[in-house]
């Protein structure tokens, strides 16, 4: 399998092509179709690239929105010269209008079809790949690479959704394409499931491809998945044996964990990161540019991005940095400097016209609007705060402190004081600042009505400091909806008559 080979566009085509009719009950072999595709290991190769493909559009377009800015970490910086982006600032207000359980957020929506994406072409291969003849190291390979996939994509709607309908099998119909809403407890099980089958399947990172789910990979998420249900004994162990297998360290330099557009991919501190290639052939990303505040001239940008052909950026900023996350940050921390950035707006309607942006991923590239910058999904540093959080849960506070401690070293500040809990807990959000974690966390550890209920306050007391222009307030619905759950996607609904 060669590295080029996972950035092949999506196979959508490939398996639904294709021609059925029912008078002949005869598959046409000139057209493809999944009876006719799923022939060779090449063609597996090409159905596990299709698998990867939608988490470049989750990453780059979605789980910032529903993630980051869903939290006390990110915020909208309005532009009252373009107007109001209200599907993406009720995200950001917690105000997504939700009635019967359902919503026509449009985010929200994207999000669940993108992820059943992931899962429909897991399915399709984990249900013809057995009866091919081809090499057993290879298929399980694949096999594993498509279970870690189809479980991700289930980990990331229950945490969103709670309830969602459960295929394993692909859809041959209208009558099995609807299917009821499955409990959480049905829906965690099979995510634990599918990734206690793929980690034997999997190579570890220095045996597996670049950019590819390895059987570390595998380990953290299922861990993330123990942390979540609080069964510390079982994440213990899997983050022991990924601490343990020598295959992943702290980059000395928090700064250079992150890849550029170009270089420094899948580094000795990536667990598992989407990969993107900057250029022409439609790999790129552009979540840099969603990141900024707006309206934000051409040489302003340019000293940002260094491109070559900057252009002026209008309509609304997302993302930004909010001045809750600015000052988590313990004085001296190195990590404040490497992850948030100021900038000087000089078309702000604001009287101060200085925005922070995210730095850790302002990469520098050469083309407007175009970058090739990865997103981390799981880093080493999560792996040891998650191996603190285990082991302090179950009792081994001085075990867990000297794994936080290393988190903090690599950030050049002291051992953490004051509670273990607390102290992990703030150190989960500098750390791992704008890479969509915060709001799961919040979840997670109880804390998310509580936590954004006082910071909805405190944005509507003073919305000057949240980047709000002079004169302008937040609208009257903002924090109407503070919920932990998102309702399921409106259009969804309409086909199916179990939501």
């Amino acid at each position: 399998m060669k590295a080029k080979t996972l950035y092949i566009a999506s196979l959508a085509g490939l398996l639904l092509a294709g021609c059925k009719e029912e008078f002949l009950n005869v598959v046409p072999e000139t057209n493809l179709s999944s009876a006719t595709f799923f022939k060779s290991e090449s063609d597996f190769v090409q159905a596990v690239n299709a698998t990867y493909v939608p988490l470049r559009t989750i990453v780059n377009d979605r789980a910032w929105l529903l993630g980051e800015m869903h939290s006390d970490n990110t915020y909208f910086a309005r532009n009252p010269l373009f107007g109001a982006t209200e599907q993406q600032e009720d995200i950001a207000d917690f105000a997504v209008p939700t009635a019967g359980g359902v919503t026509s957020n449009v985010h929200v929506l994207n999000q669940y079809r993108q992820d059943y994406v992931i899962i429909s072409r897991a399915n399709q291969i984990l249900t013809t790949i057995d009866p091919v003849a081809f090499d057993e190291t290879v298929k399980n390979n694949l096999k594993g690479q498509a279970l870690f996939l189809r479980a991700y994509a289930y980990f990331e709607l229950v945490r969103y959704f709670g309830k969602v309908p459960l295929h394993l099998v692909p859809s041959t119909g209208r009558a099995d394409a609807a299917l009821p809403l499955s409990s959480e407890e049905e829906i965690y099980a099979q995510i634990v499931k599918d990734l206690r089958e793929a980690i034997p399947l999997l190579p570890p990172k220095s045996k597996q491809e670049a950019g590819r789910v390895t059987s570390g990979a595998a380990q953290t998420l299922l861990a993330n998945v123990y942390v979540v249900l609080k069964n510390w004994p079982e994440a213990e162990k899997l983050l022991r044996e990924v601490v343990g297998s020598g295959e992943y360290a702290l980059i000395p330099e928090y700064a250079d964990a992150f890849s550029t557009s170009t270089g420094n991919k899948n580094n000795r501190e990536s667990v598992f990161e989407v990969q993107f290639q900057e250029g022409a052939a439609g790999l790129n990303s552009n979540f840099l540019y969603q990141f900024l505040p707006r309206p934000m001239a051409a040489t302003e940008l340019v000293a940002i991005t260094g491109t070559a052909n900057p252009q002026p950026l209008d309509a609304e900023g997302n993302n930004i940095p909010t001045p809750d996350i600015i000052a988590a940050y313990e004085p001296g921390d190195a990590r404040k400097d490497a992850s948030i950035a100021y900038v000087t707006l000089s078309g702000s309607q604001r009287a101060d016209k200085v925005y922070p942006y995210i730095r850790k991923f302002a990469k520098r590239h050469s083309v407007h609007n175009n970058h090739g910058t990865n997103w981390p999904v799981y880093r080493y540093a999560e792996v040891l705060l998650l191996l603190a959080e285990a082991l302090n849960e179950g009792g081994k506070a001085g075990e867990a402190a000297g794994y936080l401690n290393q988190v903090r070293r690599r950030a050049g500040l002291g051992e953490a004081t004051g509670d273990l809990k607390e102290a992990i807990y703030r150190e989960r959000r500098v750390e791992l600042a704008f890479e969509n974690k915060r709001w799961f966390d919040l979840v997670r550890t109880g804390r998310a009505i509580e936590v954004i209920t006082a910071y909805g306050n405190r944005i509507k007391a003073n919305p000057q400091a949240y980047y709000y222009p002079e004169g302008t307030r937040p609208r009257s619905n903002a924090f109407s909806n503070i919920s932990l759950y998102y309702g399921l996607p409106a259009d969804e609904a309409a086909l199916s008559p179990h939501f």
